[in-house]
C-alpha cells in the first residue's frame, strides 16, 4: 500500500510540474500527461513498476470522458449542421478510414489490426483543436464551422467504434464479424431504449429530488452514481463501458440540469483523464520510439497530407469556398485523445502489437505538439494553394473607384463596420471601407456598398486607398493584435490622421494609444457606459449632465473604469493575467509602514500601482495627490495588475 501511495504522490508531483511547463509554452495539458507516462515508465525512470495496477483508475476517466461527450451532444446543433456533419464529416471518417486500413493492411497483412488502425487515424483531437480555434478566433467562421462539424461526426464515429473493437477480439471460427455486429446492435438497441426509458421517467424525479435539498456532494454522488451505473449496464450487455456512459451523458444532456452536470464532472473527469493519458505514456516503447523518429515523423506528414486531400475533395464536391476547404482539412491532420482510448482498448484486447501501439502513441504525440502552431498559421500554410484563386478573385470582383482620397477609411467590413458605414452613408459623408472576407465584399457591393477588396494591414493596399492622406481612420477589426499591428502600418504612413479604434476590452488600451491611436473604444467599457447613461436618464438625471460625464469618462481613456474587485468566477488565464486590471481594497494597521507618509515619498507609480481613493473615518478622499499623508486605520483602495497589487500591499503594509 505505502509503495503504490508513493507511486501516485510520484505520478502527481511529475504531472503538475510538466503541466506548468507545457502550458509555459502554450502546448496542450494532454501532452504533459503523455510524457509524465513515458517519464514514470520502464523505459526512463521505470518509477511505476506494473501500470496495469491503474488501469481501472484510467478506465473510469474514459467514462467521465464519454459522459461528458454525451453531455455536450447537441441534437439540435447537429440538425442545424447537419449538410457539413453527415456529408463532410462522415464523408471525411468513412473514406479517410478505409485509406489508413488499406494501407496498414499493405504494411502488416492482418485485417483486425488494420480496422483498429485505419478508425484511430482518421480521428482528430477535438479537445486541442477547438480550443485552439477559441484562442485564434476562428471558431465562428465558416472554416471553424467545418472544422467543428468534422469534429463532432468524428465524436459520434467512436461510439461505434467502440462496440467493433470487443467484437473484433471476441470473433470466433463459427461467427462471423457481421452477426456478431448484428447481436452487438440489438444489445445495443435494447441498452438505449432501457437507458432511454430510466432518462426519461426516472432520472428527472431523482435530480429534481435531489436539487430541491441543494447539497452540492448528493448531486456529484448522484451524477457519478449515474455515469458509472450507465457504463456498467452496457458492461453487463458485453459491449464498452465507455459506450453506456455517452449514452447517460446524452439522456441528462437535454434536461435543465445540464451545465450543473458538467461542471460538476469536470474536476473527477480532468483527473482520471490526466491519470489515462499517463498510462497511455508508459505504454509508448521509447526505443522503437526513437528508432523509428524517421517513419513517425514521415507518417504524420502523410496522414496529415491524406486528410488535408480528402476534406478538400468532400468540400470541393459540396461546394465550399477553397480557401476554407484547405484550411479545414490542414488543422485536421493530427491523431486525436479518443485515438489514444481506441490504442488502450485494442492493446488490452491484444489486437494491437506493442511496438505498433508505440508508434501510434507517437504519431499522436507529435501530430498534438505542433497543432497549436499548425492552427494559428493555417492561413499563411495554405495560402500558396490560393494564389491562382485569389488572382482570380481579385478579377472577379468589382473595385469601386480608388483614384482619389475619401474624406473617412473604414478598416474592417464585419457588423461594426457596416453599421459604421450606414450612419456615415446617412449623413453623406464620403468615406470607403476595406475587408479581406471575398463573399462579404461581393455582397456588400452587390448591394451598393462602397468597399474595397485588399488586406488592410498591408501597405500596399494602404496605399492604394490613400491611408496616407485621410484624415479620419476607423479600425473596427474583432482581434485587438490584428487592430494594433494595422495601427503601426498606417501611422508609419500617415502621422497626422486621427485613428479610432475598436477593441474588445481595455487589456491593450495603453499599447494602441502608444502605437498612436487618437481613441480607443472598448466594447465592454462603451457598453457600460450606455447601460449606465439608460439608468442615470430614467433616475431623473438631467440629459446635459449625463452627457458629460460620458465626454468626460472617453476624455480620461475610461480612467475610471479602469479595474475591478475579481471574484472566484473571475477568467485568471494565464495569458491575460499580466493584463488585467484589479481593484484591491489594503486598510493600514498599526504598525504598517506606510502611516505617516505621503503618497509621493512611498513612490508606487514606480510599482504600476495606482491609489484609487482613500477612505478615513468614514469619509473618502477620490482625488489623492502627492503631497496626501495616509493614517493608521486609513483604507487604501489600489489599482494595478494583480501581481503589483500583491507588491504594493506587501509594501504599504511592511515596506
Amino acid at each position: 500500500m505505502n509503495g503504490t501511495f508513493a507511486d501516485v504522490l510520484l505520478l502527481l508531483a511529475i504531472a503538475v510540474v510538466l503541466v506548468w511547463a507545457f502550458r509555459r509554452i502554450k502546448l496542450p495539458a494532454i501532452l504533459a500527461y503523455l510524457v509524465a507516462g513515458i517519464v514514470a515508465g520502464p523505459d526512463v525512470t521505470a518509477w511505476i513498476k506494473d501500470p496495469d495496477e491503474y488501469h481501472f483508475i484510467a478506465e473510469l476517466g474514459v467514462v467521465l470522458l464519454l459522459f461528458s461527450l454525451g453531455l455536450e451532444f447537441s441534437l439540435p446543433k447537429m440538425i442545424a449542421m447537419r449538410r457539413l456533419v453527415f456529408g463532410l464529416g462522415a464523408g471525411q471518417v468513412v473514406i479517410c478510414s478505409l485509406l489508413f486500413a488499406g494501407l496498414a493492411y499493405a504494411w502488416l497483412g492482418n485485417w483486425t489490426a488494420a480496422m483498429v488502425i485505419g478508425g484511430t487515424l482518421a480521428l482528430s483531437s477535438t479537445a486541442v483543436v477547438i480550443k485552439q480555434l477559441g484562442e485564434s478566433s476562428q471558431l465562428t467562421t465558416r472554416t471553424g464551422q467545418a472544422t467543428v462539424a468534422v469534429l463532432l461526426f468524428q465524436d459520434i464515429a467512436v461510439v461505434p467504434m467502440l462496440i467493433i473493437i470487443p467484437l473484433l477480439a471476441s470473433t470466433s471460427a463459427d461467427i462471423s464479424i457481421w452477426e456478431s455486429l448484428g447481436i452487438a446492435l440489438l444489445k445495443g438497441a435494447g441498452v438505449v431504449v432501457l437507458l432511454m426509458a430510466i432518462g426519461k421517467w426516472v432520472l428527472p424525479h431523482i435530480f429534481r429530488e435531489i436539487a430541491r435539498l441543494r447539497t452540492d456532494e448528493l448531486f456529484v454522488l448522484a451524477t457519478l452514481l449515474v455515469a458509472l451505473v450507465a457504463g456498467g449496464l452496457t458492461h453487463l450487455f458485453g459491449l464498452s463501458m465507455a459506450l453506456g456512459a455517452f449514452l447517460a451523458g446524452m439522456m441528462l444532456g437535454e434536461s435543465k440540469y445540464k451545465h450543473q452536470l458538467e461542471a460538476d464532472i469536470r474536476p473527477f473527469r480532468d483527473i482520471l483523464m490526466g491519470l489515462f493519458f499517463i498510462t497511455v505514456g508508459m505504454q509508448l516503447n521509447l526505443m522503437v520510439f526513437l528508432q523509428n523518429v524517421h517513419w513517425i515523423v514521415l507518417a504524420v506528414l502523410v496522414i496529415g497530407l491524406i486528410k488535408m486531400l480528402v476534406v478538400r475533395a468532400i468540400a470541393g464536391f459540396m461546394h465550399e469556398r477553397e480557401e476554407d476547404s484547405w484550411a479545414a482539412g490542414l488543422m485536421l491532420f493530427q491523431m486525436g485523445e479518443f485515438g489514444f482510448v481506441l490504442v488502450s482498448l485494442a492493446l488490452s484486447y491484444a489486437l494491437l502489437p506493442q511496438d505498433i501501439a508505440s508508434l501510434l502513441v507517437g504519431i499522436g504525440v507529435l501530430g498534438m505538439a505542433v497543432t497549436p502552431m499548425v492552427i494559428q498559421r493555417s492561413r499563411s500554410m495554405v495560402a500558396p494553394l490560393l494564389r491562382k484563386i485569389k488572382a482570380k478573385t481579385d478579377v472577379d470582383i468589382n473595385q469601386p473607384d480608388v483614384s482619389e482620397p475619401k474624406k473617412v477609411l473604414v478598416l474592417g467590413f464585419g457588423r461594426v463596420g457596416q453599421t459604421v458605414s450606414r450612419f456615415l452613408t446617412t449623413e453623406g459623408i464620403e468615406h470607403l471601407a476595406i475587408d479581406h472576407d471575398t463573399k462579404r465584399v461581393q455582397e456588400a457591393i452587390a448591394g451598393g456598398a462602397n468597399v474595397f477588396f485588399g488586406d488592410g494591414g498591408r501597405r500596399d493596399i494602404l496605399k492604394a486607398v490613400h491611408a496616407d492622406q485621410v484624415e479620419l481612420i476607423i479600425i473596427t477589426f474583432a482581434e485587438d493584435s490584428k487592430a494594433l499591428e494595422v495601427l503601426k502600418a498606417i501611422r508609419e504612413l500617415n502621422d497626422h490622421a486621427e485613428i479610432i479604434v475598436r477593441s474588445r476590452d481595455d487589456l491593450r488600451l495603453e499599447e494602441m494609444m502608444a502605437a498612436g491611436a487618437t481613441q480607443v473604444v472598448p466594447d465592454t467599457l462603451e457598453a457600460s457606459l450606455m447601460l449606465v447613461s439608460q439608468i442615470l436618464s430614467r433616475s431623473g438625471v438631467p440629459i446635459r449632465r449625463i452627457l458629460a460625464r460620458l465626454d468626460q469618462a472617453r476624455r480620461s481613456h475610461y480612467g475610471d473604469m479602469h479595474g475591478f474587485y475579481p471574484g472566484e468566477t473571475t477568467d485568471m488565464d494565464p495569458e491575460k493575467i499580466d493584463r488585467l486590471q484589479f481593484l484591491h481594497a489594503v486598510q493600514l494597521t498599526d504598525n504598517a509602514y506606510a502611516c505617516g507618509k505621503k503618497l509621493a515619498q512611498l513612490g508606487l507609480d514606480e510599482l504600476a500601482i495606482q491609489v484609487k481613493s482613500v477612505r478615513r473615518d468614514n469619509e473618502e478622499y477620490s482625488e489623492v495627490h502627492g503631497d496626501f499623508t495616509l493614517q493608521q486605520g486609513d483604507v487604501v483602495l489600489l489599482a494595478g495588475g494583480p501581481r503589483a497589487i500583491e507588491a504594493g500591499e506587501s509594501y504599504l503594509l511592511n515596506g
